[in-house]
Formats: C-alpha cells, structure tokens, sequence
C-alpha cells in the first residue's frame, strides 16, 4: 500500500509542476496589464483648447458609448488653478452618452482646466482633461490637475479577482459538462475540485464588487468596505451584475444542500435542464458588463459572448476534470475508453463554437484590418489566436490518443493519455491570461474611433471647427498667427471668431482682418466672413456655408499701413 501511494504522487507531481506555474504565470499576466477603458471622448462643448469671447453655461463631454458618473466625476479649474464650484454631473436628458456640468454664470477671462473620470459601459473607468479660454489664454497657464491615480494595489487585485473568476468557472461548469456527458466510472472525487472551483468563484465575486467602487474612483483598497462605497456599486449595472451572480452561485448551494438533506434525487432529464439554465444565467453576467454591452450589435455580441464562455469552460473546465479522473484512476484497472472518446466529441463541438464565436467578436472588436497590427486589442487578439492555434494542435494529440485505444482497447491506459492532455492544459492556462488581458484592452474599433473623434458630430454635440493660421509679413515684429473658430462647422448658419495673437503668444491687435472661404471643387466664393473688430477679437454672428465639402479659408492679415500678409488652410465641413 504505502508503494503503491509513493508511486500516485510521484505520478502526481508532474501535474503540479506544469500547471502551478502556467497558472501563476497567467495570474502574473493579468496583474501586470494596465487597466484599460473602452469609451472614448468624441466630441465637448468647449471644444478643447478653443477660446470663447464669453463665458459658458455648461461643459458638455460625448462619448462613444454610455457612461457612468462616480463620485467626483466632473473637476474644473480657474486660471489660478483653484476648484471652481460647479453642480454635479448628469446626463443630457434622453442621453446615456453625454455628460453635462453647469459652471458659475461668471467666469474671469483666463484658461480654463476641465478633469473628467467616467465609467464605460463595458465597466471600466476612463479619464482626461481638456481646457477652454474666457475672452484669453493664460500667458502661462498652469498644467492641467492629473485626473485621479490608478491605485496599483486596486488594479492587481481587481485584475487577479476577474482571472480567478474566469477560471473558476471554467473548472466548475467543465466539470459539470463532463460529468454529465463523458460519464466517467466514479465522480466522487471530483466533488472536492468543483466545490473548490464553486466557492473560488464566490470569493472571486464578492472581491470583484469590494473593489468596483476604488477601481471606478481610483482609490486604494482600504476605500472598499465604505458604506457610500458599496452602496454606489448596488447602483451600478456591474454591481447589480455581480450581486445576480453571487445570488445564483448561493441558490445552487443551498438548494444542492436542501436536497441531499433530503436525500432527493431528481430524474436526468430536469437535472440536466435545470443545471443548463443556471450555466447561461451565470455565464451571463459576464458578458452583459462587458466587451458585449458596448458598441455595435449589442443583443448578438451578448449572445455571441455567452456561447463563447461556455464553450472555452466546457472545454478547458473539462480538460482540468479529465485530468483529475486520469490521476485517480488505479494505473492497472485503466480508464474506460468511451470517457475520453466521448470527452473529444465534446471538445470537438466547444471548438466549433469558439472558433464561430470568435471570428464574430474579432470583427466587432477589430473594425478594420489595420487594427489587428495598429493597435493594442489587435497584437493582444494576434497573440491569443497565436495561444489558441498551439492548443488546437495539442488537443489533436490528445484526441490521436484518445480515439486510437477506443478503437483496439477498451481501457486505455492513463499514462498514454495524461501526458497530451496535461500539455493541452498547460498551453489553456496561458490563453486564459491572454483573454483576462483582451478583456482589459480598448477594442480595436473604438481606438480607430477615438482617433477620429475630433470632427465628429454622432454625439449631437455642435463640435466647433478651429483652424490655426501662422502668419509672416516679413517686417520686424510682423509674425503671429490667427485662430479661426467655425461653429458649429456645418453647412447652414454659422459663428466666425477669430484671434490674432502676436510673436509673443499673447493678443494682439490688428487695423484689419479679413476671412473668406472659397469651395473650389463647386466653384463657389470666396464668400466674405466680414468680421468686425469686437474689442480683442474679431467675429460675426450669422455666416451661411451652403454647401458641404472641403473649403478653403484664407485670411487676410494686416499689422500696419503698409505689411500684411495672407494665408490659408483646407477645412472639411459636414452637413
């Protein structure tokens, strides 16, 4: 007996050797990834870094998709770098996309810093700033307050509680899936790793909604366990998420327990049922935070998402139970031969439904080609397909192995198949870590839209068109340039403001200024802007664009009686 119990751990000890460490290196992976956020600025009111000739009522920030609003979501500062007192942030009515803060109705001339942190619909937090002018710009202005600090200790906690979960579940709903398909000969010892796995993932919960509220504030752990923290997170659609997930993780407990107290025992078929709907209810929690919930196509991505989670656990859960079962079976009795050709099946028909799956959220993430090499989410999505490909090839291995004692044994010996089959989940430890990283990064679409965003006009915000023109007369003192503001930038009525400043950066003022836009492409203008001096700056009112396209804005500079210079520059303008 003690012979036979020193050659079980010696078989033993290559299993932990090889997936500790893959695991531990997973985990380190995904602590080491920065958190990323996936909505983006499209378009403020103030635009950013535009001068106004009078002070604004409200700042006005358009995402790329719905956001929410932590505590201290909205900071303004003055030009003396002091916190100006504003009303709390809010949506535009009808517009889960769109912020809105109302300043003081007077404001000093001066520039202005406004510093934002919201939370994208996908969960993550985003944050930024941007500054406006009153009537100036601050000769000096002061650099703009940094937006709230990544707590590093609240990212990798966060991050590990969200790789834990993944994985967790994984091994709870692939043990289940193998159990009830593969039918292995005894199930009672993988009891001991699904309730390991089941009370992993309720830890792994209750952390994740701990930490919501430092993670969306950026604020330190100790933060946490606050009573305005964890009430704000019980608003949220996160925290509601996790709080459905905890919900269901404790109803399958108690009502298994109620049940074997009872010593009931439910037929197959409504066992089967009743465990499929809570495998897609808990499964669901993830997607509908995340990746899915954001962006185009938002039912099918959730859907898409969900198929997908359940097959990576059916597959890579059901990896982790093969292997248990491979380490408990006596070598010499062997290992039924219909438990690992029936498990192929199942791996078989999981892969079929990553690879589907897959390839739809690989385009509604990527947008584009170019993203695949250009961006973040794309040489992340590279290197996990490059992990996928490796771990199709070992489970063609495992499944050579597999199927050939089904065919001329039917016992096959647990030494032939616990070698491929530890190699295959070896390599699922690392594409675990790179999905916990792809879920972390900005999709390649929103990135490319991001990158757009200056010009465009989805949010419903007027995103003013401002053009800077330098200028040169070549006399002394003769340089500068203008700055031409287009608002809304549209075809239609517009406003026309222009600043000149001098070769000091600061006003300057100027005996005249003429501004005309010319459509060459339609021959039409020059049309003249006919600005007038207002004290500082020059403007008008009501200046009709009838047509779009790209225009040419030329502007006429003159310093003296005698020097004046004219230069010009294309502007794009919409409908």
């Amino acid at each position: 007996m003690g012979r036979a119990a020193e050659t079980t751990r010696r078989r033993a000890l290559p299993l932990r050797a090889v997936l500790f460490p893959g695991l531990l290196l997973g985990l380190l992976l995904a602590a080491a990834a920065p958190a990323s956020a996936h909505a983006v600025l499209r378009a403020a009111d103030p635009a950013d870094g535009a001068v106004l000739r009078g002070a604004p009522r409200h700042v006005t920030l358009g995402f790329s998709e719905s956001v929410g609003l932590p505590a201290g979501s909205f900071r303004v500062y003055d030009p003396g770098n002091h916190r100006v007192r504003t009303t709390p942030a809010g949506h535009v009515p009808g517009r889960s996309d769109t912020v809105r803060v109302t300043l003081p109705a007077r404001l000093a001339r001066g520039t202005y810093t406004v510093a934002w942190r919201v939370v994208s619909a996908d969960s993550h937090p985003v944050s930024g700033a941007l500054t406006f002018s009153v009537g100036e710009r601050t000769t000096a202005p002061h650099a703009p307050p940094p937006a709230p600090a990544e707590d590093p200790a609240t990212t990798a906690l966060h991050t590990v509680a969200r790789h834990l979960g993944y994985l967790s579940l994984a091994l709870l709903l692939g043990t289940a899936a193998f159990v009830a398909y593969c039918r292995p000969p005894t199930t009672a010892r993988l009891r001991a790793p699904a309730l390991a796995a089941a009370g992993t993932l309720l830890a792994a919960t209750a952390a994740d909604y701990l930490l919501r509220a430092p993670y969306e504030q950026g604020t330190s752990p100790a933060t946490a366990l606050t009573a305005p923290a964890l009430a704000h997170t019980a608003t949220t659609r996160p925290g509601l998420l996790l709080l459905a997930r905890a919900g269901l993780l404790l109803l399958v407990a108690g009502g298994t327990a109620l049940l074997r107290r009872r010593r009931v025992r439910l037929p197959r078929r409504a066992t089967l049922a009743t465990g499929a709907v809570l495998a897609v209810a808990l499964s669901l929690t993830w997607p509908a935070s995340g990746h899915a919930a954001a962006g185009i196509q938002v039912p099918a991505a959730i859907v898409s998402a969900t198929l997908h989670l359940l097959a990576m656990a059916v597959w890579l859960g059901g990896l982790a139970a093969l292997l248990w079962t491979l380490r408990s079976v006596p070598a010499p009795d062997g290992l039924p031969a219909s438990v690992p050709a029936r498990f192929s099946r199942l791996a078989t028909a999981s892969v079929t439904v990553l690879v589907l799956t897959g390839t739809y959220q690989s385009w509604r993430g990527l947008g584009s080609w170019q993203a695949l090499t250009g961006t973040a989410y794309g040489r992340t999505l590279l290197a996990k397909l490059a992990a996928v490909t490796a771990l199709l090839l070992a489970a063609a291995c495992s499944r050579a192995r597999t199927t050939r004692p089904a065919k001329t044994a039917t016992v096959p010996h647990p030494r032939a198949l616990r070698r491929p089959v530890l190699a295959e989940a070896a390599v699922a430890t690392v594409v675990l870590a790179l999905t916990t990283l792809l879920t972390g990064t900005v999709p390649g679409r929103a990135a490319t839209e991001s990158a757009q965003a200056v010009t465009s006009p989805a949010t419903g915000i007027p995103t003013a068109s401002v053009t800077t023109l330098p200028f040169d007369t070549g006399a002394p003192g003769g340089h500068g340039k203008v700055q031409i503001t287009l608002d809304p930038g549209r075809t239609g009525e517009n406003s026309v403001q222009a600043v000149v400043y001098g070769p000091d950066g600061g006003l300057c003022a100027v005996p005249e200024l003429r501004v005309t836009l010319t459509l060459p492409a339609q021959h039409v203008g020059p049309l003249d802007t006919r600005v007038t001096d207002r004290g500082g700056y020059w403007a008008t009112d009501a200046f009709t664009l009838p047509l779009p396209g790209t225009w040419t804005l030329k502007a006429t500079v003159r310093v003296s009686d005698l020097d004046q210079a004219t230069v010009s520059a294309p502007v794009r303008v919409g409908r």
